[in-house]
């Protein structure tokens, strides 16, 4: 997201891993952006103990079917059995088998590759983690340092154009709520669609929404035609956290700038909300 500082050791990481991720949405359909914020989150980046000892880099524990490798590390329990592989490629494909072989993480393989939020809150909801904020940590690595833009090859810039080369102008449904102007983004869509229907220059709705250039749009998503406010319209006082949350997400809700989120509640750029935090909103 814009104005987020990034570490070092992360982008490192992404750098190193984000080719092996690729390939594994390739052969097992997990969104690549996915594997790496597990990956980021389970390791540290690559950096503890479990990864650079034994190349787990998905904090695997060992299950009554595994005959590889072991190593021990306190956790939920002390001394509790963890995997341990000869490579990290290796990590990387028995995180995905680990995924797709058992049945209560099915209904992740029936969403869209592209949908890092649904495949997050639903690997919180079917016991990945116990972490409360699991799936809201995930959304927020693949939002901060762009992970999205792994899941899927970017095509050419949406331009429709007549026969004769002329620029169709599409037709599109602007409301407004909370005192500001948007529209609702459709299946398949993206700020440079929206920029190019109505007119807008693209750069300005990023600024508006408060995103990077390329930043995945689902459909019925909210797309601000104009600056969000410095607090959220009465009577909308406080904001109780959901699963699969961000602060974006709950700025866009409220038509309400990020930074100012931040800044009411007091918290700084790398906070992550929690299911059942309860947010000032203005």
């Amino acid at each position: 997201m814009q104005g987020q500082r990034k570490n070092a050791a992360y982008e490192q990481y992404i750098k190193q891993y984000s080719d092996l991720a690729v390939e594994q949405q390739r052969k097992f359909k997990i969104p690549a952006s996915i594997t790496l914020a597990q990956a980021l989150l389970e390791s540290g980046a690559g950096l503890s103990t479990l990864a650079k000892n034994s190349n787990n880099h998905f904090g695997i524990k060992c299950h009554a079917d595994w005959d590889g490798g072991r190593v021990y590390h306190d956790d939920d329990e002390v001394g509790e059995c963890f995997r341990k592989y000869i490579k990290v490629i290796h990590s990387y494909d028995d995180h995905s088998l680990f995924l797709t072989k058992r049945p209560r993480y099915a209904g992740l393989f029936k969403l869209d590759i592209k949908d890092y939020k649904g495949w997050a809150r639903g690997l919180q909801e079917y016991g990945y983690a116990t972490d409360r904020a699991y799936a809201n940590k995930l959304i927020k690595l693949i939002e901060d340092y762009e992970l999205y833009r792994f899941d899927a090859v970017s095509g050419p810039r949406y331009m429709p154009r007549t026969e004769s080369g002329q620029t169709v102008r599409l037709q599109r449904a602007v409301y407004k709520s909370y005192g500001l102007l948007y529209v609702v983004a459709r299946e398949n869509d993206s700020f440079a669609k929206i920029a190019d229907d109505l007119g807008f220059k693209e750069k300005h709705l990023l600024k508006y929404n408060e995103v990077p250039e390329d930043f995945p749009l689902q459909k019925g998503d909210i797309v601000y035609l104009e600056k969000k406010k410095s607090k959220a319209d009465k009577p909308h006082y406080d904001h109780v956290v959901q699963i699969g949350e961000s602060m974006h997400s709950i700025s866009q809700r409220y038509g309400m700038r990020m930074k100012s989120l931040y800044k009411l509640n007091k918290k700084a750029f790398d906070y992550i909300p929690e299911e059942g935090d309860v947010l000032k909103l203005r």
